[in-house]
């Protein structure tokens, strides 16, 4: 077979194990998955009454406009509907972006760590990838990834709130990046946990396109709208832009339940508030229990935070997981001696602290 050869070295996702899997595992009878950014309070009640009452024919296609959803999310944003481009969840928008804009004579810039998908798709694609190291803070480097642009540079990616840190881009550090990056150049912004950004020198990232055209918003329906079941996600942008990015979108990308259930999402903005000031203080519980034992953390814009133990990141995920909670160890994700935290409900919370209290104590007594 002919397989182009950046293939050779390049690893499929590895999802991490199961509920199940871990309660076979350690024969446990309750499980708690906080490792995947995932809502914990689930989704809008609405979308419950709307899949009882879903009906259709299952024989014919979605449609491939997705003209409802379309609807309701260009009037919850003031955009016009062909400033939309919709995906299988916001990766394959991303997927779409890589494949429209990358090939073997082009580089493309992004932080790291950072969402693993810019670079995966990259290198799929054969461009040149150029990395600039996040700061001490967790922080995008703007001045640095400017610098690392030149005339090969096709798209440069924005992660704020950045996963796996948690931190994001103040308003004013955006402007003056945005500002310098040639126009020529795509600058996609993702915000997969837009909706739990509470800081006030975040900025209004949609009003920005008109100003600068060369933008794409990337946002999602699988973390704050309790979706990641149905894998809806889409980008924002000037009419230009998602033109050109429209025909490499493969048609009906979107199956018509998970069209259905994002729509009626946006109508209860309601929950996504209660899940945003939940989200500030179960982000509090975990804030207060570094302070008490000395660990370090990075405070977070988003739903999950990174705790720095000291040690292998992967030790805890282990003895965590044996005590039935689930949790991202930083090995893989850029901080081998940190583990990234899945905010939970109060009480998912609180037993998740004491057992990573029990954990401290078992290893200063080793």
């Amino acid at each position: 077979m002919q397989w182009k050869s950046q293939l050779h070295n390049l690893k499929a996702y590895q999802p991490g194990k199961t509920m199940e899997d871990v309660k076979e595992q350690f024969s446990l009878e309750k499980v708690v998955k906080l490792a995947s950014n995932e809502n914990p309070y689930g989704c809008s009640p609405q979308i419950q009454n709307f899949i009882y009452d879903y009906a259709s024919s299952h024989a014919i296609y979605p449609d491939g406009y997705a003209k409802r959803l379309r609807m309701k999310v260009a009037g919850h944003l003031s955009v016009e509907p062909g400033q939309l481009i919709f995906g299988n969840g916001s990766d394959e928008v991303i997927q779409i972006i890589s494949r429209a804009l990358l090939d073997p004579s082009k580089s493309t810039v992004m932080a790291a760590p950072t969402f693993p998908q810019y670079k995966h798709n990259a290198i799929v694609e054969g461009a040149e990838v150029r990395e600039v190291p996040l700061d001490e803070e967790g922080r995008h480097q703007l001045s640095k990834m400017l610098d690392s642009i030149d005339g090969t540079t096709a798209v440069v990616w924005l992660c704020s709130p950045n996963n796996p840190t948690g931190e994001y881009i103040r308003k004013e550090e955006l402007l003056h990046f945005l500002d310098q990056v040639p126009s020529d150049v795509l600058v996609v912004l993702d915000e997969a946990y837009y909706e739990y950004v509470t800081a006030g020198d975040y900025y209004d990232s949609i009003s920005l396109i008109e100003s600068y055209p060369q933008l794409v918003v990337t946002r999602t329906f699988s973390k704050a709208y309790g979706l990641a079941g149905f894998r809806v996600g889409y980008g924002v942008g000037s009419r230009d832009v998602i033109g050109k990015l429209e025909p490499v979108r493969e048609p009906f990308n979107n199956n018509s339940l998970g069209q259905g259930a994002a729509a009626e999402a946006m109508e209860d903005q309601a929950f996504i508030e209660q899940c945003r000031e939940k989200n500030r203080e179960g982000l509090q519980q975990f804030y207060e229990f570094c302070e008490s034992t000395g660990l370090k953390y990075m405070k977070s814009q988003a739903n999950f935070i990174l705790i720095d133990f000291g040690l292998s990141g992967d030790e805890v995920f282990q003895y965590l997981m044996s005590k039935g909670y689930i949790v991202r160890s930083g090995g893989a994700l850029g901080y081998p001696q940190s583990v990234r935290i899945t905010v939970g409900s109060r009480e998912q919370n609180e037993e998740l602290i004491s057992l990573m209290k029990e954990f401290l104590a078992v290893i200063k007594q080793s």
